[in-house]
């Protein structure tokens, strides 16, 4: 499908400067900029492309002023990366939208209630009393267990495994290999050191706009909920136990992990690699540092970092001091030194 300049603008509240009849069909990077793509410029360090791409159209802030001429159509708006974001998401619903209706082979059962406009992928299964809302997609080899409901508007990629009696909410996306409902981690040490499984009966709900990356597992209850709310976004390879929460609009890295029963507070952002131990509070708007171990709780508005996990200021002093350790180390050996020749000294002087 083709698209533009004009249409494009109009689309984005933009402004053409050049030719407004010239039509992308594709997208591409400024740096790898090829005719008949749209590519945008939003960091200063890439501007330097922008004067010799082959994209026909590129998305410039408004504020953008050129240094030499420009080949290219411009489509001048507020705020090139959001407009940016804002095409891929019509880009990707205009493909999505061509996918309606349900392959063969799959297995609904007889009591489940399926939504209109749906798409169900080959060798889906869908249980008893499931539910699956309107305009929902479900790509081959999706598994929605007995008791599940997923709300409309909602992808869930090749491969997904939604366990009995969890909720997906509305305009969720889950990608390839994510699992939902899964068992958490309980075991009881016995006597004779062997471990008895502690059966987990709750289950997982995910509320409105989540989007969990691929091969990511967010565990169900012992006993009631994991809950991820509304607007929160999980990379892939991501641990959620057990009894945890995820507040919304918390973004949360990828090969991070939590242990059961931790509550996560509302607008945090999680960098990759943190591990929290299980049972803490995290407060809202709190920012945690890559490889961060986060062994007790944090208050609101907190920016930490490093093992145990400490505040980024202190962080970093302790990153400088630990550089200058094999400095310090020398400087110390060789004090030494010289103390044991000043006591020789002085003992061949008492002499």
């Amino acid at each position: 499908m083709e698209f533009k300049a004009t249409d494009i603008a109009l689309f984005l509240n933009g402004e053409v400067i050049g030719n407004n009849d010239v039509k992308v069909s594709g997208i591409s990077k400024i740096e790898e900029g090829k005719p008949g793509t749209l590519s945008f410029l939003a960091n200063p360090k890439y501007e330097h492309f922008i004067y010799n791409t082959d994209s026909s159209i590129v998305l410039v802030n408004r504020t953008f002023k050129p240094r030499a001429e420009i080949k290219t159509t411009l489509i001048k708006v507020e705020d090139a990366y959001q407009a940016f974001a804002s095409l891929l998401d019509l880009y990707v619903q205009t493909k999505q939208n061509t996918r309606k209706g349900i392959e063969s082979p799959v297995s609904i059962d007889e009591t489940a209630s399926i939504g209109e406009d749906v798409y169900i992928g080959a060798f889906t299964s869908i249980g008893k009393n499931a539910k699956v809302g309107n305009t929902t997609k479900l790509f081959p080899q999706v598994f929605i267990g007995d008791n599940v409901t997923v709300g409309e508007n909602c992808i869930l990629y090749a491969g997904v495994k939604i366990y009995d009696d969890c909720v997906i909410g509305n305009n969720c996306i889950l990608h390839s290999g994510v699992v939902i409902g899964s068992d958490g981690f309980g075991f009881a040490p016995q006597a004779d050191g062997t471990y008895k499984k502690i059966h987990q009966v709750g289950n997982a709900i995910l509320e409105d706009d989540v989007e969990i990356g691929a091969n990511t597992v967010v565990d169900c209850g012992t006993f009631g909920s994991t809950i991820v709310r509304k607007g929160a976004k999980i990379d892939n390879l991501v641990q959620v136990a057990h009894n945890c929460e995820v507040g919304e609009n918390t973004v949360i890295a990828g090969q991070s992990g939590m242990a059961g029963s931790t509550k996560i507070g509302k607008n945090c952002r999680f960098a990759g690699q943190v591990g929290l131990a299980g049972h803490l509070t995290i407060g809202d708007h709190v920012q945690i540092g890559a490889q961060s171990g986060v062994a007790k709780s944090v208050k609101d508005n907190e920016i930490i970092l490093s093992t145990p996990a400490i505040n980024y200021k202190d962080a970093v002093k302790t990153y400088a001091i630990i550089k200058n350790l094999p400095k310090l180390r020398n400087e110390f050996l060789q004090l030494q030194k010289d103390v044991e020749s000043l006591k020789q000294a002085k003992e061949a002087g008492s002499k």
